[in-house]
């Protein structure tokens, strides 16, 4: 029995065309436009979440609210019988840049030439510095989230290019008091992968890399990792390019933000003049002729009938299992709807550190508390039974131990959660609480996330011995002192704390009873 659903909403389903953590993407068919649409769904995993729903609907009204050709438009907005949002959105019926420069995929293996490249630049120009003119950020520019779309004009049918996928990751970002690390390692500026708070510029040096890559064939960095890219060395001279081209591009990829140009609108017209200064004019027209355009990618098929269709609430369906495998966590959707914030800021460390650890076992640093125990003592774990720790009994009003998605791999890991309240994580929340996430990695980092709500920070600090583990004290917080330590329990994992408590006793007597079993 196939897993792909008939219908979403008044949409009929085709076929999948990709999915992530957070959603999957169908091509669908709109009978009463008679027009091939794709559907965005949130992931069945975030079905019980109210925050992360309206996070969702988020990118669709920034994509409503820019007004640009060259971003990929919204129709509409609904609710499936289970509760999850979707969006529906215009088909990129021609594929992706990434697919261009693929030689596997139709219509690859081809760059595009100087005048071309311009074409593709000007249009994703054009639409980031819409994004941008209204206030929204991207993120994540890179030839991947260039689409390609058919369009009807006067002289016949031209492929536009559009920046499209906001993601998730970004809206909910918006919410968080850290900045959450996202994007590819490759195309990603160097402030946004220290976790630092991008602005328009990062999304600049993004598109210099793009940039990069059109002009020459070749990426400007080849990262495999957001530790690469937030410390990149200059990338090589723009190969087959003057000496004027590259000076244009480097300038958008200056390590210092400060050292890039005004804006985009500003850089990509800089790229035009200085090709055609040393080239001569490279006017190929407002479309992308070097498109082959495919008739059968832009059908989502023939019209079908509403007979027999069914309408679906995705339910198991939501994925393909003969295209991909479920997320591994799809059953964990408990803990991750209380940590829509909270799985923000261990991405933001881990990710500059996946490093390794020599020590094996378990780890227990409960020591003996029998002397002086909490008030209104209460022990939380997991479901799984390998995190636990003892809290003030008043902690537990909100909590959730499931399981969590580590972002590093998006593979399920043990995760705890408890606190006074639903936002106790929130940057002016004065709630109290403990979070508990084991994940991938095989070193301490050497960057611990920062708490610009409180008022000091104390230095980290660092045990050694056969589970090394790295603290920092934040005091005159919201909520009185917030301590963050991440611990090496095993060769290939990380255990990160956090605990935000009235005060340091508290948040060092729940430290102290952290224990991990079966590691």
């Amino acid at each position: 029995m196939s897993d792909t659903p008939a219908r979403l909403g008044r949409y009929v389903v085709r076929r999948r065309l990709g999915s992530g953590a957070f959603a999957t993407v169908w091509l669908a068919y709109d009978e009463q436009l008679d027009s091939p649409v794709a559907v965005k769904v949130l992931a069945e995993n975030w079905a019980d979440d109210g925050q992360v729903h309206s996070r969702f609907l988020e990118e669709g009204r920034y994509l409503r609210r820019v007004e640009s050709p060259h971003v990929v438009p919204v129709y509409d907005a609904g609710e499936l019988p289970d509760g999850r949002p979707y969006l529906v959105m215009a088909y990129a019926d021609q594929g992706t840049l990434a697919a261009r420069y693929d030689p596997s995929q139709p219509g690859g293996g081809t760059p595009p030439t100087p005048g071309q490249s311009l074409v593709v630049l000007r249009q994703v120009g054009s639409g980031l510095q819409a994004l941008h003119d209204r206030g929204v950020l991207h993120r994540d520019v890179k030839p991947a989230n260039v689409l390609f779309r058919t369009v009807d004009a006067a002289d016949g049918a031209q492929v536009r290019a559009m920046l499209g996928d906001l993601g998730l990751g970004k809206a909910l970002d918006a919410s968080s008091r850290l900045t959450m690390i996202a994007g590819t390692p490759s195309y990603v500026a160097p402030e946004q992968a220290q976790a630092e708070s991008p602005d328009a510029r990062a999304d600049q040096y993004s598109l210099g890399a793009l940039a990069y890559l059109l002009l020459s064939g070749r990426p400007a960095f080849r990262f495999t990792s957001l530790q690469q890219a937030a410390d990149p060395a200059p990338p090589d001279p723009l190969p087959g390019q003057p000496a004027e081209v590259d000076a244009v591009v480097r300038r958008a990829l200056a390590r210092d933000p400060d050292d890039r140009w005004p804006d985009v609108t500003t850089f990509v017209e800089a790229v035009e003049a200085a090709v055609e200064q040393t080239a001569g004019p490279l006017d190929e027209g407002p479309t992308l002729p070097w498109l082959p355009l495919d008739p059968d990618a832009t059908r989502a098929g023939a019209g079908p009938s509403s007979s027999g269709g069914r309408e679906t609430s995705g339910g198991r369906g939501a994925t393909s299992a003969s295209e991909e495998p479920r997320d591994p966590a799809g059953s964990r959707g408990s803990l991750r709807s209380h940590l829509v914030q909270r799985r923000t800021w261990p991405y933001a460390a881990a990710a500059l550190v996946l490093g390794a650890v020599a020590a094996t076992g378990s780890f227990l640093v409960a020591r003996d508390l029998a002397t002086e125990r909490l008030p209104d003592l209460a022990v939380v774990s997991d479901t799984s039974g390998t995190l636990e720790a003892e809290v003030p009994g008043k902690w537990t009003a909100v909590s959730g131990g499931d399981g969590w998605t580590a972002p590093q791999d998006e593979a399920g890991y043990p995760a705890l959660s408890v606190g006074t309240e639903r936002d106790w994580t929130a940057e002016t929340s004065t709630g109290h609480g403990v979070f508990l996430a084991l994940m991938p990695g095989s070193d301490l980092p050497d960057r611990m996330p920062g708490h610009p709500e409180c008022d000091t920070s104390a230095a980290p600090y660092s045990e050694s011995g056969s589970q090394p583990s790295r603290t920092v004290v934040h005091s005159g917080c919201p909520g009185g002192v917030t301590v963050e330590r991440v611990v090496q329990v095993a060769a290939d994992r990380l255990l990160w704390v956090q605990v935000r408590s009235p005060d340091t006793a508290t948040a060092n007597r729940v430290l102290d009873s952290v224990t991990t079993r079966g590691i």
